[in-house]
């Protein structure tokens, strides 16, 4: 063995340490002590990232006959499993539902961030109290904005100016939904995207271009909103994204004062029409004054204790169980 090849061998071994066994490539580029490394950090949030270079460089600095130590950053493309979150029309609750999904998938274990898709008409900032926050750059890529919910989450309204319309075209809004699908999440591995009403361009551009993993369809029980749900549905089976189940809003609604319960919006329309499709029914939210009044308060129900969250968190769990098989299947 050379010198070089025993010195190469020796500092091989210094950096796996180092860096926790994410170095590579090793080599010295002269004589002089000049060294050259890889290091991986994929799947390392970036906050971590420069702790671990500054260490792995120090301390190979600290190794005999080292002068300068260049180190060359690299990540795989870390590969999201997107939930999109969609609805045949307008006003069924469908934001409200997305919201309160990641916050209680957060709270099932997963590492998930919050997309807000409804280009036109995005509402997420209000729900998870991040009006007015806009989002940071980490190199050519945006950074999520944080919430006192631990859920990350990007949205045209915290690029926008309050209350401006926003007027673009397909290819415009195209564009937009790639800067926050493609964002710089960190270890978040999951994303609730939720989409705008209907079966238009941005969802098309979201099945096309970031295939989500499945979808979550929202509807009140009337036939009006179910008939639009099912074109909905329809729009994802075409594109093979497998739809993980339906969920009925606004079922129902108890009276404050003597509890008995009406139908306003008729009831089980949604159950049925996931029985008559063969999809999965994920559940029921009444409508109630509180979800209401928490969520315009910029408060998801999910994220507390009061029952107005239990529905939510019912819905997250059969999501979950479908994550895990879906996972579970992959990986055979």
């Amino acid at each position: 063995m050379t010198e070089q090849s025993a010195d190469i061998a020796r500092l091989t071994t210094a950096a796996a340490a180092l860096s926790e066994g994410r170095s590579s490539g090793l080599r010295l580029l002269d004589d002089s002590g000049l060294l050259a490394v890889i290091l991986d950090v994929s799947g390392l949030a970036v906050e971590a990232r420069k702790p671990l270079e500054d260490k792995l460089r120090a301390g190979l600095l600290a190794e005999a006959g080292v002068r300068e130590v260049r180190v060359a950053m690299t990540a795989e493309k870390k590969s999201m499993t997107i939930i999109a979150v969609g609805s045949g029309k307008g006003g069924v609750g469908k934001s409200t539902l997305a919201a309160n999904l990641a916050v209680a998938l957060l709270r099932l274990g997963v590492k998930v961030g919050l997309v807000d898709a409804d280009i036109y008409g995005p509402s997420q900032p209000r729900l998870m109290d991040s009006e007015g926050v806009k989002p940071e750059a980490r190199g050519s890529k945006l950074a999520p904005v944080p919430n006192a919910y631990g859920v990350p989450m990007l949205s045209t309204g915290q690029i926008a100016a309050p209350g401006q319309a926003i007027a673009w075209r397909g290819p415009m809004a195209g564009k937009a939904l790639e800067q926050l699908v493609d964002a710089s999440w960190g270890d978040i591995d999951t994303l609730v995207v939720d989409l705008p009403p209907g079966t238009g361009d941005v969802q098309l551009t979201m099945i096309q271009r970031h295939k989500p993993a499945g979808a979550v369809i929202v509807s009140t029980p009337q036939d009006l909103a179910l008939m639009d749900a099912t074109r909905a549905v329809s729009l994802f089976e075409q594109a093979d994204v497998p739809i993980i189940g339906l969920v009925e809003n606004m079922a129902g609604y108890a009276c404050p004062h003597c509890g008995e319960v009406s139908d306003p919006f008729g009831c089980g329309g949604a159950e049925a029409a996931a029985k008559t499709m063969g999809l999965d029914f994920l559940g029921r939210v009444p409508l109630s004054m509180g979800i209401r009044l928490a969520s315009d308060g910029g408060v998801p129900p999910a994220a507390g204790t009061d029952p107005t969250g239990e529905p939510f968190h019912a819905i997250a769990a059969k999501v979950a169980d479908w994550l895990n098989g879906r996972n579970n299947r992959r990986n055979k």
